[in-house]
């Protein structure tokens, strides 16, 4: 059974508690890094339990497929089975049938029909990606499968890995996760992405708060794991009022919202949120799905969210980009050839302690490993950090305060 204890709450709305689940626990805010496939890239978990993780996120899809959840469970489940010693969360897929949905036309993909939701996929990606890393991001969803159907009974979809049929259902979702046997586990849902007509959203928010009471049924029982229902509505206040309303009525252990960062205007994001956030009750721990550059963690924490997961961090490590006090620093840039300065000056990383910017962007032209690992690793460390520094404020009832600088320093730039 989870138990969430709220510690400290701010005037600005921040709040500080812990999460205990099945003898583990963690602080919140938390950040979890994102080991999709029972690992974090670049980064082994001894690692991870230097730099402080608390708890690592896992996707049951991919997890499915390869290596199967028999496998898995033999090991004694995925905490078990990747030698984690901390809490663990699995997604349980709903994200893929937006990915999915590309070829078959259910959902719009990035980028949308618009020349301006055009315009803000791009920034998204440039934000998000270094050149090279967008276009491995394109094939790899371009190879992910082919979406054969969604309607209300689940999805059908054929496998990236071998081409065989498989057809996912909310009872089938909860059924994997209760064998892959994380801590928390999440109901299945379908997500839409942007722009997305009022239409496609209400269809894809009934079927998903629908599908949400199917994964209580499925989960009936199953006490010693938690489970998450996830509030839709695109990009329509009225339609999330509506799912936040019929989700909170039923006894979920936490509620995310889900469906944000998907190419909308990053002050649409933060609207949806400020409207959302309220509705969902104060005494669960409420998380905010995929959103995770460092301002949008600190902007999103003023709305009172308590988990975050996102990709960034290692995902631009391993392209070469560091996330720093002062701002990004891109190894590729030739101006960082002959800069014998750490990464970041401010940051007490072995990295940082070890290693100069134009080393570094040596080991990345080189094509080393060596450099995904360092400054992936550097980069969870600052958002490790940035946890941190966010549950010391709010402790301090200062966090108003640390937010305005934070965002003023704009330290996502760079």
């Amino acid at each position: 059974m989870l138990q969430f204890i709220v510690e400290t709450t701010d005037s600005s709305g921040a709040r500080v508690g812990r999460v205990t689940v099945r003898g583990r626990s963690f602080e919140t805010p938390a950040f979890m890094p994102v080991a999709t496939l029972a690992a974090v890239k670049a980064l082994t978990q001894e690692e991870l339990s230097q730099l402080g993780a608390q708890v690592l996120l896992a996707n049951a899809y991919h997890l499915y497929l390869r290596p199967g959840v028999g496998l898995i469970r033999e090991a004694g489940g995925v905490g078990a089975f990747m030698r984690w010693p901390g809490a663990t969360l699995t997604d349980s897929g709903g994200y893929q049938i937006f990915s999915l949905a590309r070829r078959a036309g259910e959902t719009p993909a990035l980028p949308g029909k618009t020349r301006q939701s055009r315009a803000a996929a791009s920034r998204a990606r440039r934000e998000a990606f270094s050149e090279r890393e967008a276009v491995e991001a394109q094939r790899e969803a371009e190879s992910t499968g082919s979406l054969m159907e969604v309607n209300d009974e689940g999805v059908s979809f054929r496998s990236h890995i071998d081409g065989s049929e498989h057809f996912l259902t909310p009872e089938s979702a909860i059924e994997i996760q209760h064998a892959l046997g994380a801590d928390i586990i999440m109901a299945f849902d379908q997500p839409v992405g942007y722009p997305a007509d009022r239409a496609r959203a209400e269809e894809a928010t009934t079927r998903s708060d629908a599908w949400a009471e199917r994964c209580l049924g499925a989960h009936e029982g199953r006490s010693d794991q938690a489970l998450f229902g996830i509030v839709q509505g695109g990009f329509e206040g009225d339609l999330r009022a509506e799912s936040a309303r019929r989700l909170t009525a039923r006894p979920f252990d936490g509620y995310a919202i889900g469906g944000l960062s998907v190419g909308e205007p990053k002050e649409e994001t933060f609207r949806l949120l400020a409207d959302t956030a309220p509705l969902l009750p104060p005494d669960r721990p409420r998380y905010l799905m995929g959103v995770g550059k460092p301002s949008d963690i600190v902007r999103a924490v003023l709305s009172g969210i308590d988990m975050f997961d996102c990709v960034l961090p290692t995902r631009v490590g391993r392209n070469g980009t560091a996330y720093t006090r002062q701002g990004k620093v891109i190894l590729k840039n030739a101006r960082y050839e002959r800069d014998l300065r750490p990464l970041d000056p401010e940051c007490d990383c072995c990295v940082c302690a070890s290693y100069t910017r134009a080393y570094l962007r040596h080991l990345y032209k080189a094509g080393e490993i060596s450099a995904a690992r360092h400054v992936s690793y550097h980069n969870l460390h600052l958002y490790l950090r940035l946890m941190e520094r966010i549950r010391e404020a709010i402790r301090e009832h200062r966090y108003g305060a640390f937010a305005e600088e934070f965002l003023d320093e704009g330290s996502d730039n760079g």
